[in-house]
């Protein structure tokens, strides 16, 4: 029997066994405890998730650790701690560091604790990762945004035409009745000319609206793209070599062949404007199928089978800001008078209206991408639909371990759940220096798979050299979001590797990593050094 203080005795410890079991049976906000200094005495395992970092890693340090070294310099930490203590709770959203040296956005609470003698001793701390419910929050908010824009552009632009059709209609009316007198038959011509470009202004808007007439058709893309070859020649300037390349398998679209055709030239002006002194212009057209993984990232896309065309230049590229901005009617960054901003806004209503998809991908100094997905044609009852083999997921599995260096959180964090759903171990690095040292710390590491461009002083092509220096026989794998065409042209690489190319999906990701891992060493040289048929063929599928 228990005596009346081990009763009590027991039941605290009970009490605090239970508390522990709760708070780590929580794993998707990090829960801890905080001594009044703001050290750290106890850790989750929702924290351990969240941060990155075991108990052994911080308990005993202060949680100023996970500030970013600006806010730390400002006094944040004990402003917070300072806070919670007056008003009784410290609330916020701000950026916070993983163990790993990348950034989330983080919601904040700070509670204080008191004894019976209203003595503070301590803080409990609660932090949930926002970083994702941000994003999706302004994908939406920019959706919702261009969707209003849509509406709007598209009653304007319906109004619009009412007025022209009086305009253009009575000027050419007039301009018959005056054969007899050139000066005022003259002016007339030019009042009729105005009003039939405010025309393509108007048809523009309503192509953005969605609002435009469509005639849709079964598209063989590579032939329509291919009979592009000489007017996309005329159109472009000389010294812009262009390239069309066509999945051999390809699937037939269903759009607007004439609006197809508008779109392309339209990106193909935009990427003549981003080439004041030549280059390079790639079309590439294969098949893609786009997921609910897919969807979840964009919303508003349809799971299915689509047609993609990219179209890339080499040119100046775009800033963040500018890329977000693209689509918007009337948004433009050239010279007054040289553009009219309608020209990507025509053929993002275009390729929404067609059920479809488009994307963008662009760097400063790395050229444009612009993706556009069109829905794969449903085969007629005379056609047989092409079978596709069941893939073994079990095939992809494995167990090795896997560096991802990646310095897009949203794309690190896509591959490091896939490659973690197959089984492998994954240790994640925010650019070439940091991979290179996470290289030094696990000497394990039996592949990097790593972006091609990435900030700093190293590009995925440096990284892969320095690091099979330090590990022979180390594997590896690159991906990017340009084609190899781009670059071949615009940056240092080897043509023995194989590239990856953005967006992946997880099979695809899965099954290139694990073809990479399982070709023979004395197949696998490395890079710089060429490897032998069986082993091109095996990567190259």
């Amino acid at each position: 029997m228990f005596t009346a203080r081990e009763n009590v005795q027991f039941k605290s410890t009970q009490k605090e066994c239970n508390r522990h079991a709760l708070t780590d049976a929580i794993t998707d906000c990090a829960i801890y405890m905080l001594d009044p200094a703001g050290t750290i005495i106890n850790w989750n395992n929702g924290a351990q998730q969240i941060k990155q970092c075991t108990a052994k890693d911080v308990i005993g340090q202060n949680f100023r650790i996970f500030y970013t070294p600006e806010d730390q310099r400002q006094g944040e930490p004990e402003r917070a701690l300072a806070i919670a203590t007056k008003e009784g709770k410290y609330e916020a959203v701000s950026w916070r560091m993983r163990k790993d040296g990348s950034k989330f956005l983080a919601n904040i609470t700070i509670d204080p604790f008191y004894d019976s003698n209203g003595k503070l001793v301590g803080f409990a701390k609660i932090t949930s990762d926002f970083t994702e419910r941000k994003r999706t929050e302004e994908q939406l908010a920019q959706a919702q945004k261009m969707e209003t824009v849509g509406q709007l552009s598209g009653g304007i632009a319906h109004d619009f035409n009412n007025l022209l059709t009086v305009i253009i209609g009575n000027a050419d009316l007039l301009s018959e009745h005056l054969q007899s007198n050139p000066e005022l038959k003259q002016l007339c011509d030019t009042i009729l000319s105005a009003g039939e470009r405010g025309a393509e202004v108007t048809q523009r808007l309503l192509a953005f609206s969605r609002r435009q007439t469509l005639q849709p058709a079964v598209i063989d893309c590579h032939k329509l793209v291919d009979n592009m070859r000489v007017i996309l020649g005329r159109t472009l300037s000389e010294d812009i070599d262009i390239k069309i390349t066509a999945d051999p398998n390809l699937t037939k679209a269903f759009a607007d062949p004439s609006q197809l055709e508008s779109a392309i030239l339209s990106l193909a002006l935009n990427a003549r404007d981003a080439m004041p002194v030549g280059g390079h212009l790639t079309i590439t057209i294969s098949n893609a199928s786009l997921d609910k993984c897919y969807q979840d990232d964009h919303p508003g896309v349809r799971p299915g089978d689509y047609v993609l065309i990219a179209v890339t230049d080499d040119g100046e590229g775009m800033s963040p800001e500018i890329r977000q901005r693209v689509f918007e009617p009337f948004f433009t960054t050239k010279e007054i008078g040289k553009g009219s901003g309608l020209g990507l806004s025509m053929v993002y209503g275009f390729i929404k209206q067609s059920n479809g998809h488009v994307a963008i991908y662009s760097e400063p100094g790395l050229g444009t991408t612009v993706r556009l997905y069109l829905p794969a044609a449903i085969p007629t009852q005379g056609e047989q639909p092409e079978t596709k083999p069941r893939v073994d997921l079990t095939a992809l599995r494995g167990s090795e371990t896997i560096l991802v260096a990646e310095d897009d959180p949203f794309v690190r964090g896509h591959a490091v759940a896939s490659l973690e759903s197959f089984g492998y171990r994954v240790i994640t690095a925010v650019d070439g220096r940091d991979a290179l040292a996470k290289l030094n710390q696990n000497p394990q590491i039996d592949i990097l798979f790593s972006d091609v461009v990435m900030p700093g002083s190293l590009s995925g092509w440096e990284l892969a050299e320095q690091a099979q220096k330090r590990k022979s026989g180390l594997k590896i794998l690159l991906t990017s979001g340009y084609p190899m065409e781009t670059l071949a042209i615009r940056t240092r690489h080897n043509p023995n590797v194989t590239i990856l190319n953005k967006p992946y999906r997880k099979v695809e990701l899965g099954r290139r990593i694990r073809q990479t891992l399982d070709i023979p060493s004395g197949d696998y040289l490395g890079i710089g050094v060429p490897i032998d048929s069986t082993a091109a063929t095996a990567l190259s599928t």
